[in-house]
């Protein structure tokens, strides 16, 4: 399928306008309610699917399909995303009404380097027809990684190496009292005509560093649903445009899917076994089966589906252990009173990185 200039064009003067939307309406710090993330989690979803009917409607089913199948792989790698944001956002103690901003550095800059990993992925595939196979085996071994780190705890990420090359270039203003508060919102400061960066911007360094990471296996995951160029990159911005949103939505469940880890490593897993099957039916002998695009996304969807029922239902007990009301005074109970939670929100368990400080992806 051939895309013509000029929908590539409007695809991404389109796409421009819903992260100028995206900023403007971050331009003011403040703490993002439920209903206003539910409102653009809502908004981004339905703007995703319109422009895969779109696709349906003006270039035929097959290239909506290898659309939807690829939109949902990038959407529930995106929500796994969030773990490791969750425990950045809480390490690094980014007040709520800053987190918005953070997050929307990330999807900027998980654009650009999806856009940029999109071009060489291309260039590379219509050149070898062998990286199929390369790409099949990293997600194969990437599926392998997220079932053997299941249920690993919490790992420091303000030794990450985003913090240690931005501490050796620049400056870091901690904090000044002449000037206010630390997290002021400000990314640059300038002190004692000295110029510098604050924590956020150090937070901002990791989310992007976390960005690049993710990108290394969200790239052959959507490659392995389709070759083509245009639905691998708007299958990857409809997935990241709205993951701000998404974060303050699903932030209080997110320790709930317990099972996500298993669900995204069956699923990197059938993918990559599908590019293996793909050359090999392409490049070595047509008898060889091939994965169709409907049956990708049927199995996306339902492994989606089952794993999303089964965490939730796992979860249950505990959560209503959680809710339940404290035992009143002369009950007998030694607890100690709940603290209120820190402004910046509890920091989510499962994120993990090697020795290195490279993040991996949370279980």
């Amino acid at each position: 399928m051939t895309v013509p200039f000029w929908v590539w064009a409007a695809t991404m003067a389109g796409i421009v306008v819903l992260v100028a939307v995206d900023i403007w309406h971050a331009r003011s710090p403040h703490e993002v309610s439920f209903r206003e993330a539910t409102l653009w989690s809502v908004i981004y979803i339905v703007v995703a699917i319109a422009f895969g009917v779109g696709l349906w409607v003006f270039m035929g089913s097959q290239p909506a399909t290898e659309y939807f199948a690829g939109w949902l792989v990038e959407k529930s790698l995106s929500v796994d995303n969030l773990f490791i944001f969750a425990v950045i956002l809480g390490q690094f103690a980014v007040p709520k009404r800053h987190q918005q901003k953070v997050l929307l550095w990330g999807v900027i800059g998980a654009l650009v380097m999806r856009a940029i990993f999109i071009l060489i992925g291309a260039a590379v595939i219509s050149a070898f027809a062998f990286v199929f196979v390369i790409f099949g085996l990293f997600l194969i071994y990437t599926a392998y990684g997220l079932i053997r780190s299941h249920g690993a705890g919490p790992k420091d990420m303000s030794d990450n190496v985003a913090v240690r090359l931005t501490r050796r270039l620049v400056t870091v203003h901690e904090e000044d009292t002449a000037e206010g508060d630390a997290h002021d919102g400000r990314l640059t400061r300038r002190i004692g005509g000295r110029f510098g960066v604050t924590p956020l911007f150090i937070a901002v360094a990791v989310i992007l560093s976390v960005d690049l990471v993710f990108a290394l296996d969200s790239i052959p995951a959507i490659f392995g649903i389709t070759q083509n160029a245009y639905l691998v990159f708007t299958a990857n911005a409809f997935a990241l445009l709205g993951l701000r949103a998404l974060y303050f939505l699903l932030v209080g469940l997110l320790d709930r899917l317990v099972h996500l880890s298993y669900g995204l490593a069956f699923i990197l897993a059938f993918i990559g076994v599908k590019l293996i099957l793909l050359y090999l039916h392409e490049d070595v002998s047509t008898s060889i089966p091939e994965v169709p695009t409907w049956l990708s996304l049927v199995v996306i969807v339902a492994t989606l589906a089952v794993v999303t029922v089964t965490s939730l239902v796992s979860t249950r007990g505990g959560k209503a252990r959680d809710d339940a009301p404290a035992e009143p005074a002369g009950s007998g109970s030694t607890d100690r009173p709940a603290e209120p939670a820190p402004e910046h929100g509890p920091a989510v368990t499962g994120s993990e990185h090697d020795g290195t400080g490279s993040p991996t992806r949370r279980p």
